[in-house]
């Protein structure tokens, strides 16, 4: 049997060549398919809301549009109250509605709270671009009222200096001007509702858009006074039985579960993609 001829010195070479290649692309696949270690997440309500702030600004404090409300140091019932009327449908705002859909009593009532619990400074009030005239009548409303139209006075619920009252009265002052506007108009046209009786409706039913425009003005003009946590309680008696102050809380439904469908849905909301993609689809 003959001997194999041996292999010229250039296919030694190129062979050599080959196997090295070969090597390196074995090496750098194992490398690019080599598990990654996952990335830390810091487990806590502050990094879960941040599907929050996205709108309602760092830790809650408003955003610079004018429109978002500030939801930092609200009453925590009176935020909880709010969440599950935007599941429930009870208030209507799109990207609010899909956003807590599929949340539980228990998760709306932490995020509540965790919001309820920042006492962050606040920024300077809007500056003034009503006439006098204008302003001087939302002061009006705002502190005394209009008793032969039967409107009661802002500050007779809100507290004396209108940073609301524990536990579900929210604040007036420090929202922006147009946010005030909106929801007054929201309530005025039946399109924003509260659990019977539903005081607010009944009073911006009475006020005229000259009234809305007025009192808007003038509450978002107003400075922030030393003390801006709601006050523990109301000096006298409201003159307005409201559901949700004298115990009507919003009912609350358990969202729907279960299924693929709803756990990717849900996925979707509280990883904020709704944030951006607020449309379905």
């Amino acid at each position: 049997m003959s001997a194999r001829p041996p292999m010229p010195h250039g296919c030694r070479a190129l062979a050599g060549r080959t196997w090295r290649v070969l090597l390196a692309i074995l090496l750098l696949v194992g490398f690019v398919h080599r598990p990654l270690a996952a990335p830390v997440v810091d487990d806590s309500i502050a990094q879960r809301v941040l599907a929050c702030t996205g709108c309602h600004g760092r830790d809650g404090r408003a955003a610079s549009d004018g429109f978002y409300p500030r939801i930092a140091g609200k009453p925590a019932g009176y935020l909880y109250n709010q969440l599950v009327n935007f599941r429930n449908g009870t208030r209507r705002y799109a990207p609010m509605n899909r956003l807590v859909a599929l949340l539980g009593d228990d998760y709306l009532r932490e995020i509540a709270q965790h919001f309820a619990s920042l006492d962050l400074p606040y920024p300077p009030a809007q500056p003034a671009t009503a006439t006098q005239a204008v302003r001087t009548r939302g002061e009006t409303l705002a502190l005394r009222g209009d008793p032969a139209r039967e409107i009661p006075a802002c500050s007779s619920c809100h507290g004396d200096a209108l940073t609301g009252v524990q536990p579900a009265t929210p604040g007036l002052i420090g929202l922006p001007r147009d946010y005030l506007s909106a929801q007054l108009g929201a309530w005025k046209a039946g399109n924003r509702h509260a659990a019977a009786p539903d005081c607010m409706a009944r009073i911006a039913h009475r006020l005229t858009p000259e009234d809305i425009g007025a009192v808007s003005q003038w509450l978002a003009t107003r400075p922030m006074p030393a003390s801006t946590k709601p006050a523990m309680r109301l000096p006298r008696k409201p003159p307005l039985e409201c559901g949700t102050v004298s115990g009507g809380a919003p009912q609350a439904t358990a969202p729907a579960t279960g299924g693929a469908t709803a756990i990717g849905e849900y996925l979707t909301r509280v990883g904020n993609c709704a944030g951006c993609h607020t449309a379905r689809g």
